[in-house]
């Protein structure tokens, strides 16, 4: 087997549904497979896997392990040579997985790749490209001066080798992963990205960021910016510097006093809700429930001439292309206002993201639904 793609899901049952209908299509040519670990989730997304994905290998903990752990369960039971850690809020594009496994091949000594992030309103999230987080670069950033910690040396359509990847999307072979570890399970939740690129830099390997494909990834759902996660973060961060950094204690209080102070200066994100006027709908008909319960105007894109800032543009994923899709969304992200939804006909509703800062949107088109 060439390829297994291993999602770990903690209730974000819309969003796995169509991250999911996105990766089938995307590895319908290929000997792959998909794995499903749930960190026991009380919304029925192991239900919804079981019964519109039964090919799905599903693995469903007993309790919420955490990010790394519900991986490594999920690699243990990959077959494919290479294997893509896939957050469950994203959108891959159908060529995504053949153009990698075309790079991947390609190169020698290869570490983890990752590639081009946008969120659900197309913009890049300079995330999916980062310089080693070293104390310094990290201080910087807590007030404000990322440019040390993002890696802007290469575009975000470009090639290359970075430091650091980001956990929703990593590609590696699966001797590479096992060399190096997999994920370290004393990090629960955040901070695991960053050191298992790290580890894989100390064994050798070169890892590389991809701008050529490009995946949706809504962010906010399974990253909510909150206090909480702030805490989270800033713990794990402390967890990767004592394992990799030598210890200083002058400069490690520095560092947690900088860390301390940005957890101070954090305030919780506003909600982005939208005052949407009209719906333009990307498909060949309107569905008659849409209509119900939008209870706003819709209109196919082809009868409208030109979009308007108060629009929201609806994207029929049974009559669009998820590549297609993506392609709007680049096309359309210089402006301030649009927003985006994904319309799911055959289990009516809408699902999509306006901030990367917050949990996304859910519109059911059935009220029993």
């Amino acid at each position: 087997m060439k390829l297994s793609v291993v999602i770990l899901n903690y209730n974000v049952r819309y969003f796995l549904e169509l991250c999911l209908k996105s990766v089938e299509s995307a590895i319908r040519h290929l000997d792959a497979e998909i794995i499903v670990v749930d960190n026991r989730s009380s919304d029925e997304s192991c239900e919804m896997v079981k019964k519109l994905f039964p090919n799905v290998k599903l693995i469903e903990n007993k309790e919420n392990v955490g990010f790394s752990k519900g991986n490594n369960i999920g690699v243990a039971q990959a077959q494919g040579e290479f294997i893509c850690i896939l957050n469950p809020d994203t959108v891959v594009a159908e060529d995504t997985f053949e153009k990698l496994l075309s790079f991947s091949d390609s190169k020698e000594n290869l570490g983890i790749v990752g590639c081009r992030l946008i969120d659900g309103k197309g913009k890049f999230l300079p995330e999916s490209k980062r310089n080693i987080p070293k104390p310094y670069v990290a201080l910087k950033k807590m007030i404000g001066k990322s440019n040390a910690y993002y890696a802007n040396q290469l575009e975000e359509t470009q090639q290359g080798v970075v430091p650091i990847l980001v956990g929703a999307f990593m590609f590696l072979k699966r001797e590479v992963y096992q060399d190096i570890g997999g994920f370290d399970e004393d990090y629960f939740m955040y901070g695991e990205d960053v050191d298992i690129s790290y580890k894989a830099i100390k064994k050798g390997y070169q890892n590389y960021y991809f701008g050529d494909t490009t995946v949706i990834h809504f962010k906010g759902e399974s990253t909510l910016k909150n206090l909480h996660y702030a805490k989270r973060f800033y713990g794990a961060m402390q967890i990767f510097y004592q394992k990799h950094f030598k210890k200083n204690p002058l400069f490690n209080a520095v560092v947690w006093l900088g860390i301390k102070l940005a957890f101070l200066m954090r305030r919780e994100p506003k909600e982005e809700r939208k005052q949407v006027e009209r719906y333009v709908l990307f498909s060949d008909k309107i569905p008659s429930d849409l209509r119900q319960k939008l209870n706003k105007p819709v209109k196919l894109l082809e009868d409208i001439g030109n979009l308007q800032e108060e629009d929201e543009v609806v994207f029929d994923t049974d009559f669009l292309t998820f590549k297609e899709i993506i392609g709007f969304l680049l096309e359309w992200r210089e402006s301030k206002s649009l927003t985006f939804k994904f319309l799911m006909q055959k289990s009516h509703y809408l699902v999509g993201s306006n901030s990367s800062k917050n949990r996304g949107e859910l519109i059911y088109l059935k009220n029993n639904d």
